[in-house]
């Protein structure tokens, strides 16, 4: 499915490139409005980035997640900074559909399993950065600041036994450049781990993008600056994944 994705700052829509928070750009819309239009479209799932907690968990977002989940029908997945029981347990309470966990994957996998089991594969999604380097899929986390010498394909199959479901795959050299996804790692994620449920992030600038992402089996495809920036509409997006 198509999912657009909002990056937040104290609940601002904003761009960060490559996950630096210096180098920021702030977009001027009315968030509440635009979803509407995109609801009447037929988006079903949106993802968003709560900034602020990623740096200060103590920062988090929580009264306009509120808001949001009140005003907006959507199915709503929620990652950035997610690193306790805790952080779970708000955000599913909230009515959040599904928790964006990244660098605690790394950091505490002991915990995450654990995650995987009380809240069910449904309810947890991997964040995987990947760097390549000779195939090699490293893992990055800590905003990309932190390499792992971990790789893609060794988390999801520690992770398998427990049941994991959904996993959102970025390869961070494309992220914010609009300059085209990786569909070679795709399409080598989405053959080799078929149970697996991708969501593709990162260098969507075209429609013959969402394409080419549709034919590598992947089941998802997050969308974020190129619909801010209006390269193409939303009711396009949906028209290309389903035709494919």
């Amino acid at each position: 499915m198509i999912i657009p994705a909002f990056d937040l700052i104290n609940s601002l829509v904003v761009r960060l490139y490559q996950g630096n928070y210096s180098n920021k750009k702030e977009y001027n819309i009315n968030l509440f409005s635009l979803l509407e239009e995109y609801k009447s479209k037929g988006i079903q799932t949106i993802h968003l980035v709560d900034l602020d907690g990623a740096q200060d968990s103590n920062n988090r977002q929580i009264e306009f997640f509120q808001k949001f989940l009140f005003y907006e029908r959507f199915s709503v997945q929620v990652g950035g900074g997610i690193r306790t029981t805790k952080d779970i347990s708000a955000l599913l309470n909230l009515g959040v559909k599904r928790v964006v966990v990244s660098s605690s994957i790394i950091e505490n996998k002991k915990r995450v399993k654990k995650w995987l089991n009380i809240y069910g594969p449904d309810s947890i999604v991997l964040a995987l950065d990947v760097n390549i380097t000779n195939n090699k899929k490293e893992i990055y986390v800590n905003g990309w600041q932190k390499k792992t010498n971990i790789t893609l394909e060794e988390i999801i199959e520690y992770f398998l036994p427990s049941g994991l479901k959904h996993v959102l795959c970025t390869d961070i050299s494309k992220d914010g450049t609009l300059l085209g996804p990786n569909i070679a790692l795709y399409k080598e994620i989405s053959r080799s781990f078929k149970n697996i449920n991708f969501q593709a992030s990162g260098g969507i600038g075209s429609l013959k993008d969402i394409i080419s992402l549709k034919q590598t089996g992947v089941k998802s495809v997050i969308i974020g600056r190129s619909l801010l920036e209006k390269k193409f509409t939303v009711e396009e997006a949906l028209k290309c994944w389903q035709k494919e």
